[in-house]
């Protein structure tokens, strides 16, 4: 290879090689000047090049792809082996068995041993593979689909998917067929969705998949969920609520009756809180009970009953059977229906604390939308004891953030709420965090204490509870998230992509 001028170097291999960004150049200009995209970070793109110091071929890779090239040098011949290899790790190429054992695999139904049976072993390791890269980086959700001609893997980490796998799409039928089988669905069967579920072992560590697979153009889409079968519910205090909320959600958690919702939406960490709540309660003179769909965590102590809509058995009939049970205090994971919230609501009438969820913007917002599910204003403001609304804010990557002064909009954004700070936390990118420049989570949150006043605007239509709520002390969500982005805790720049500016 000729001169690299000064160009830095990289092998062209993980972590330096993220195949999902391989399409952004036409094939035939890649092979043609021995070219290979890394990886991507913003509005840049990490090039690796057979001739780095030709600046032609990096402007027209820019006018083609509209982001800024940042040249690496790399070895021709290995970025011919990649180009030759599709992009992306091929089957045969997968290393070594990935430590992954299945705990509860399902026998192979009728047809297993039909398609992609001959490619069993490759198809096993890259399942194993994709499972195991999902667990290591945390990722709640992974997403195996058709896309332009080939298999795709997405991860959801920290709430944002992002590409990690590609192979070619002739697998995907054998993917798909072999989560299948591992999760005891019918694998002749693929013009229906199905649902559901195996315990695997990772690295030493049990995860529960929950799996969803269903038709779409060009195949079929699997979406595995993965939950950690030996996590424990966080406490309280790990929540990162401020002081005076922590001590209104326990005043409101120690009441002998009344119901407490927790209001987001999905994947807004709702039962991770309301699993605090209980954790909390847990004590052996009293006795609690659960309604899920699914049961995500295993609290000793605690009769957890999962619903089957199928069977019959739906969150407002499994409820009512728990009131016959002698309970202390109900989870009910989701008021989803008129029946549901009813019956809510008579449990907490007759003595027991009952704890759920709501898919509301806000913490008042529960207020109209219980009301319209046919709860009267009057008892609805005898039981409610406390709304908390929650949204999940990204963390910067502590290894690649960096600090610089607030720009004038976000210095505006901040005064408006009363916070000022002289640096604020910048997202940058690096091979921890997966380039994004965020790495965990914190939540963000505003709680509604039902006090004396509240209750009276309740009981009179709940008009006046948005305006009530503010003057009592209940901070909105985007004024607790800004606070945080002043202390450092997350960014501006989140705070806008998940609460937004306008939430009052």
């Amino acid at each position: 290879m000729g001169d690299s001028g000064g160009v830095p170097r990289l092998p062209v291999e993980p972590p330096y090689y993220d195949p999902a960004v391989r399409e952004v150049i036409p094939e035939r200009l890649a092979r043609r000047y021995g070219l290979l995209p890394l990886f991507r970070v913003n509005g840049s793109l990490a090039l690796a090049m057979a001739d780095p110091t030709n600046p032609f071929l990096r402007e027209r890779v820019e006018r083609i792809t509209g982001l800024y090239v940042m040249p690496v040098a790399a070895d021709p011949e290995a970025i011919q082996r990649v180009l030759d290899a599709g992009g992306a790790p091929e089957l045969d190429e997968i290393e070594g068995e990935a430590d992954l054992q299945v705990e509860e695999e399902a026998e192979e139904t009728a047809g297993a041993a039909s398609e992609g049976e001959a490619a069993a072993s490759p198809v096993v390791r890259l399942v194993q593979r994709m499972v195991q890269r999902a667990v290591l980086a945390g990722a709640s959700d992974v997403h195996v689909e058709p896309h332009e001609g080939r298999l795709r893997v997405r991860l959801r980490v920290d709430g944002v998917l992002r590409e990690d796998l590609s192979a070619p799409g002739s697998v995907l039928p054998a993917v798909v067929s072999r989560i299948k089988v591992m999760a005891g669905l019918d694998i002749a069967q693929r013009r229906v969705p199905q649902d559901g579920r195996v315990r695997v072992r990772v690295a030493g560590r049990r995860v529960d998949l929950r799996v969803n697979v269903v038709p779409v153009q060009g195949g079929e889409k699997a979406v595995l969920r993965l939950l950690d079968a030996q996590a424990r519910p966080l406490d309280l205090d790990a929540l990162g609520m401020e002081p005076e909320d922590l001590e209104r959600l326990r005043r409101a958690l120690a009441q002998p009756s009344g119901i407490i919702l927790v209001t987001g939406p999905t994947g807004s960490g709702k039962t991770t809180t309301l699993y605090a709540g209980l954790a909390r309660l847990n004590e052996p003179g009293r006795n609690l009970c659960t309604v899920e769909h699914p049961v995500e965590y295993s609290l000793a102590g605690v009769a957890q009953i999962p619903i089957h809509p199928a069977a019959g058995l739906d969150f407002a009939t499994a409820l009512r059977a728990l009131l016959r049970q002698d309970p202390d205090v109900i989870m009910v994971g989701e008021i989803r229906d008129e029946e549901t919230a009813q019956v809510a609501v008579r449990a907490a009438q007759t003595g027991h604390l009952v704890l759920s969820t709501l898919h509301t913007e806000d913490a008042p917002g529960a207020i109209p939308r219980l009301l319209e599910m046919g709860i009267r204003p009057f008892l609805l403001s005898q039981v409610l004891r406390c709304v908390l609304a929650q949204r999940l804010v990204r963390r910067p990557c502590p290894d690649c953030v960096a600090v610089a002064a607030p720009t004038g909009r976000e210095a505006g954004l901040l005064a408006a709420r009363g916070l000022e700070a002289q640096a604020l936390s910048r997202a940058v990118g690096c091979a921890r965090c997966g380039q994004t420049g965020y790495r965990g989570r914190l939540g963000v949150y505003e709680v509604m204490a039902v006090d004396e006043v509240l209750r009276e605007a309740i009981a009179a239509g709940g008009e006046r509870v948005r305006e009530l709520a503010r003057v009592r002390g209940a901070r909105p969500l985007v004024a607790d998230a800004l606070a945080k982005a002043a202390r450092g805790l997350t960014t501006v720049e989140e705070v806008l992509r998940v609460v937004g500016e306008d939430v009052s």
